[in-house]
């Protein structure tokens, strides 16, 4: 059990950590606004502009997430050569997050969401996206900066965070896994639906329970515990990975441990009572915070417990931001682990 000494080790030690964080990134770009009438041409909300910010996104905010926890992230991943490519670079300066892993394509565009905002409600999303996975050239050049990394950075844990936009590859997957099974480094993954399968002999895998419900092609729902139970099982199985931990949304966190000795029970967190004003990027901040806990080899009650406060605490915000590193520590000090 960690008591409130226990805790602020845990916190203190996260500042020793670098985490390679590999995936699909982008800029996540909002027009915050005012909405007092209805346009007279469609019937549709007229969002008078009061400011826009431009943000870090998908992959990204992984990294941003991890850094506010006081690790050090490095990001990796593949973004165009366009107005858009430079304003994400300028975001990861403005953060002091390093650029070395960070590829730039005249092939790809970088991707973007917009959100239109008014009186604090999410209006309106548009998304400039290109989703085919990278070509040869872009894998290889990738495949260089990640194994550079590793061979020549302390790396003490690595996180595919996955959004279906083309960066994690079967390939890359499969050959980033080898090189960090061979360092001993631990994997964590964020899946989607196309690579669901793909991420074997993998350290954590966090689906929650849509990507469960599809990534393993189940007819009918997940809403019992033995169902979802059932489910883990089976793609334990397919996967063999150490720990499966899904998020299962208003109910919390279910995690499982796997080992060569037994099979040990599942432990579920339920949600905790919040303020729910945006789930954007609450997956960011728990895999964020799950991976620094499984690097410090913390035990499947801690991880999922403080990952479960973690992702409640950023949805009581609108819009996607990071965790704060000193209310979850407060949170936290409240809490049997």
């Amino acid at each position: 059990m960690l008591n409130k000494p226990d805790i602020k080790q845990l916190f203190d030690d996260f500042n020793r950590l670098k985490i390679m964080i590999i995936g699909d990134v982008m800029i996540d770009a909002y027009i915050f606004g005012k909405v007092d009438r209805i346009s007279p041409e469609a019937p549709v909300p007229v969002v008078a502009v009061e400011k826009r910010i431009n943000r870090l996104g998908g992959a990204a905010n992984v990294a941003l997430n991890v850094r506010s926890l006081g690790a050090t992230p490095i990001l990796c991943s593949v973004i165009g050569k366009d107005q858009k490519a430079n304003e994400f670079l300028q975001l990861l300066g403005q953060n002091e997050m390093p650029v070395n892993g960070i590829l730039q394509s005249e092939n790809r565009i970088t991707t973007t969401k917009y959100r239109i905002i008014g009186n604090r409600m999410q209006m309106l999303r548009v998304d400039e996206e290109q989703m085919n996975d990278l070509d040869d050239t872009e894998q290889s050049g990738l495949r260089n900066l990640i194994t550079a990394i590793i061979r020549n950075e302390q790396v003490d844990a690595i996180i595919f965070q996955d959004y279906n936009k083309g960066v994690l590859t079967e390939k890359l997957i499969s050959f980033t896994t080898q090189l960090a099974i061979e360092k001993n480094i631990p994997i964590v993954v964020d899946p989607k639906k196309k690579n669901f399968l793909t991420y074997k002999n993998v350290t954590l895998f966090k689906p929650n329970l849509k990507e469960l419900k599809e990534g393993l092609n189940i007819d009918g729902g997940l809403i019992t515990n033995d169902q979802i139970s059932a489910a883990i099982k089976l793609l334990q199985q397919k996967l063999q990975c150490d720990y499966i931990m899904v998020t299962l949304s208003e109910k919390g966190v279910l995690i499982k441990q796997f080992n060569e000795e037994e099979e040990t029970k599942e432990i579920h967190f339920q949600a905790h009572i919040r303020n729910i004003a945006d789930v954007s990027g609450a997956g960011d901040t728990v895999i964020g915070v799950a991976t620094l806990c499984l690097a410090l080899k913390q035990p499947a009650s801690v991880i999922a417990g403080i990952s479960n406060l973690a992702g409640g605490i950023v949805c009581e915000e609108v819009g996607v931001i990071p965790i704060d590193k000193n209310r979850l520590i407060a949170e936290c000090q409240k809490i049997t682990f």
